[in-house]
C-alpha cells in the first residue's frame, strides 16, 4: 500500500511536506503542492483515515444538512451544486461528507447532536434559510464546528457564505426597467428567509429609484407551484403589469405557467425574469433570464472554512460570493443563450 514515506521518497522531500501539501496546510509552495497531489494520484495513495483519527481524536467526516423539502435534491438542483462543491473540497483535504435530511422537527435537533455527541462528525454545513436561530444557536452551544450556506445568523457570529442576493434583486429589476416596463410586480418566498428578504429589498431599491410603485405578492415558499400561484394573484390585483422579477428560478417558471395559461405571451405580453441560473432555466420556452448564481463556487469556500474552523480554531466569518446577470429571451432580449462559468 503506497504510504505518505513513499511519496516523500519519490520526490525527495521530507514527510512532513508531503503531510501539509496532502491536508492543504501552509509552508509549502503551489508547485511542490501539485507534485506532491500528482504523485499520490500516480501511486493510488489513500490516507489512513482510521490512524489519523486516532492520532487527531477526529473523524474527517463533515454532515451536510437540509431540509426535507429540498428533496429529492435534483428535482431543485440549488443545493445538489452545492454539495458537490463542498464534497470535491472535503475529499481534496481527506474529509468525508455525509447528507442528512430535516423534517422541521425537535427530533432534527436530537438527532443533529447524537452525531456531535458520538464524534461521528467533525462539523456540519447546513445548506438553506430554512434553519432557525434556535436550531443554529443549540448546536452552537454544543460546541459544534458549523458553516451556514445561504443563511446567516442576526443573534451572534456564525460562518456563513451569502449570496450578493440584494444587488443581484437590483439588477434584475433594473434589467426589465430598462426594457420600458413601468408595471414591474416582484413574486418572493417568506421574509425569515434572508435571501428573500435582500433580493426585495433590491427589487424595492430599483423601483424606488425610478420612482415606480412596488407591486408584490409573497408565499410561504419558493416553489414551481407557489410561484404558479403568485402570478395568478398578482395578475388579479393587477391586470396591468407587464414584468415579473421572482426570487428564484423555480417560481418564474411557475408563473410563466400561469400566465401562458390567461392567455399572455412570454415576452410579449409579460417579461419574466428568475434567480439561480438552474439548468432547467435554459430549457424553458422562452429560455429564462436569470440572475447566475455560482453553486458550486459556494460548497468549495463553504468546505474550505469548516476545515479552517476545525484544524485552526479561526475567528467566524462572513463570505459573499457575487452574482452575474444571464440574458436570455424571457425579458424580452433576442440573446442567444450565452456560455457561461460552471455554477
Amino acid at each position: 500500500m503506497a504510504t505518505l514515506a513513499e511519496i516523500a521518497r519519490r520526490l525527495g522531500v521530507s514527510e512532513a511536506t508531503v503531510s501539509r501539501a496532502l491536508n492543504g496546510r501552509p509552508g509549502v509552495s503551489a508547485a511542490t503542492r501539485q507534485r506532491v497531489l500528482t504523485m499520490a494520484r500516480e501511486i493510488n495513495y489513500l490516507p489512513n483515515v482510521a490512524a489519523r483519527s486516532l492520532a487527531t481524536d477526529r473523524t474527517y467526516t463533515i454532515a451536510f444538512l437540509t431540509v426535507r423539502r429540498f428533496l429529492p435534491l435534483s428535482a431543485d438542483p440549488f443545493y445538489l451544486h452545492i454539495m458537490r462543491g463542498a464534497e470535491e473540497e472535503l475529499a481534496r483535504h481527506g474529509y468525508y461528507l455525509i447528507v442528512s435530511t430535516l423534517n422541521g422537527t425537535e427530533d432534527d435537533l436530537s438527532n443533529s447532536f447524537r452525531l456531535l455527541g458520538e464524534k461521528r462528525v467533525d462539523g456540519f454545513i447546513l445548506a438553506g434559510p430554512e434553519f432557525s436561530p434556535r436550531f443554529i444557536l443549540s448546536l452552537q452551544s454544543a460546541g459544534a464546528r458549523m458553516v451556514l450556506v445561504d443563511n446567516m445568523l442576526l443573534e451572534g457570529m456564525v460562518d456563513c457564505v451569502l449570496i450578493e442576493d440584494e444587488q443581484g434583486g437590483y439588477e434584475a429589476t433594473r434589467h426589465l426597467l430598462q426594457h420600458g416596463h413601468r408595471r414591474v410586480g416582484l413574486l418572493h418566498g417568506p421574509d425569515r428567509w434572508p435571501s428573500n428578504r435582500a433580493r426585495r429589498e433590491g427589487y424595492r431599491r430599483a423601483m424606488q429609484e425610478a420612482g415606480l410603485s412596488c407591486y408584490e405578492v409573497g408565499q410561504l415558499e419558493t416553489t414551481i407551484e407557489s410561484g404558479y400561484r403568485a402570478m395568478q394573484e398578482a395578475l388579479a390585483r393587477n391586470s396591468e403589469l407587464t414584468a415579473v422579477f421572482a426570487v428564484n428560478d423555480s417560481m418564474a417558471i411557475g408563473a410563466m405557467r400561469a400566465a401562458r395559461e390567461q392567455g399572455r405571451r412570454i415576452p410579449n405580453d409579460l417579461a419574466v425574469v428568475g434567480f439561480d441560473d438552474l439548468e432547467w432555466a435554459t430549457h424553458c420556452e422562452p429560455p429564462l433570464t436569470t440572475i447566475r448564481v455560482y453553486k458550486r463556487q459556494m460548497g468549495i469556500i463553504a468546505a474550505r472554512r469548516l476545515i479552517e474552523r476545525i484544524e485552526e480554531e479561526s475567528v467566524p466569518m462572513r463570505t459573499t460570493v457575487a452574482t452575474q446577470l444571464v440574458v436570455r429571451r424571457s425579458c424580452g432580449c433576442n440573446a442567444e443563450d450565452p456560455i457561461g462559468l460552471e455554477s
